[in-house]
């Protein structure tokens, strides 16, 4: 499992909001293989040097967008991110899509909630919010 502080995830969710606003849209990773028209404001899930949260709104030229790196596969201050990394989003790279209204619903309906958590099975994602303390 990986968590992901929620003033994070919401940080993650505004700044797309704004960056779609000021620069035309929503980022689709799929495009290539799956054009869509509705590209929708969220979170996408990515697995790369860590796993970490990152911002699809559209970014101006050179921008970068904003990200929150998972607290258990963080290649800044874990040394073991590589094979966390590994065991739960797998070895290669990739970028899954969590829809942000769906997420602001859950922590609409969980207000202790201080985490949100990303389980990994075959095939699957689940996301849960917990409260640490």
């Amino acid at each position: 499992m990986l968590s992901f502080p929620l003033d994070k995830v919401r940080a993650i969710i505004d700044r797309g909001r704004t960056d779609a606003k000021t620069h035309g849209g929503f980022r689709n990773p799929y495009r290539s293989l799956h054009p869509v028209s509705d590209e929708q404001p969220g979170l996408w899930l990515v697995g790369d040097r860590g796993v970490y949260l990152c911002s699809n709104g559209k970014l101006a030229d050179g921008a970068r967008p904003l990200i929150a790196y998972a607290e258990e596969c963080d290649p800044n201050t874990c040394d073991d991110w590589f094979e966390v990394k590994r065991r739960t989003f797998g070895g290669d790279d990739g970028v899954e899509f969590l829809d942000a209204k769906q997420l602001e619903a859950m922590m609409a309906a969980s207000p202790n909630a201080t985490h949100l958590r990303v389980a990994f099975s075959s095939g699957a994602l689940q996301l849960c919010l917990v409260e640490r303390l």
